[in-house]
């Protein structure tokens, strides 16, 4: 089985590739199968492509405690040291995004190119009936929708996924409450990424790219699930940012 230890965390985890390493983040409730349309392109086009599933998602056990974003940001940077071995470049999604611009600030010597796609910060970047309205107020129909891929290939099994639910709930409720001023720290060339009816307002958007050093904006037609609903252009955007002054 693909697992290695980090942390004392069996976490499950595919590579795909050889090459200069591009790790890929997921979003709440999802695992590596949410990058099928990206992972295939970026490895012909020569990168080695790094997928792990972080704790309590998909084929790595939950850990007893709450679930946070800074948690899930040091599961991330004991991977990037103990498994990649070195600078990467991070594409985060959703939550995702907000695991790899706190790795970001947290270890920027991890850091060669960083993506960010469909994500708030903090919330004033959330919009009205967003998917934390979806969540929250959806009963068991969301989260039997859900909870499908997890209850496939879980090791706690079907029955741990309201525990996990619950927890990411309450993480969602109240987090990210990232100061953009802080972003100034983030040295790393960034592409922030987002649908024009996405998760995130196209004003907050635009205040993260404007608050990175190095950040750039790109705004496309879609919704929160931009890789799998516009994989060519969201690909092609992949392959030209994270290939500039590649070595």
């Amino acid at each position: 089985m693909p697992y290695v230890d980090v942390n004392g965390l069996p976490t499950w985890h595919e590579v795909r590739g050889d090459g200069e390493p591009v790790v890929l983040l997921h979003g709440a409730f999802a695992g590596a199968s949410s990058w099928v349309a990206q992972t295939p392109a970026l490895a012909r086009a020569g990168y080695r492509v790094h997928l792990p599933e972080r704790r309590g998602h998909a084929h790595t056990p939950d850990v007893e405690g709450p679930l946070s974003y800074g948690v899930m940001a040091d599961d991330t940077v004991a991977y990037l040291d103990a498994v990649v071995g070195g600078p990467a470049r991070l594409v985060g999604w959703s939550d995702g995004a907000v695991v790899a611009l706190l790795v970001a600030q947290r270890r920027p010597d991890l850091m060669d190119r960083l993506v960010l796609i469909g994500q708030y910060y903090n919330s004033s970047g959330k919009v009205t009936r967003g998917l934390t309205e979806q969540l929250t107020g959806g009963g068991d129909q969301v989260m039997g929708f859900l909870r499908g891929e997890y209850d496939r290939v879980s090791p706690d099994g079907p029955e741990h996924f309201p525990v996990v639910y619950a927890k990411t709930l309450r993480m969602i409720e109240t987090e990210p409450e990232i100061e953009l001023a802080s972003l100034r720290t983030v040295e790393a060339p960034t592409l922030v990424l987002q649908g024009d009816r996405d998760e995130v307002t196209l004003e907050h958007g635009a205040a993260v790219a404007t608050a990175l050093p190095h950040g750039r904006l790109a705004v496309l037609p879609g919704t929160h699930l931009l890789p799998i609903e516009s994989p060519e252009v969201v690909n092609a955007l992949l392959l030209w940012f994270l290939g500039a002054h590649r070595r």
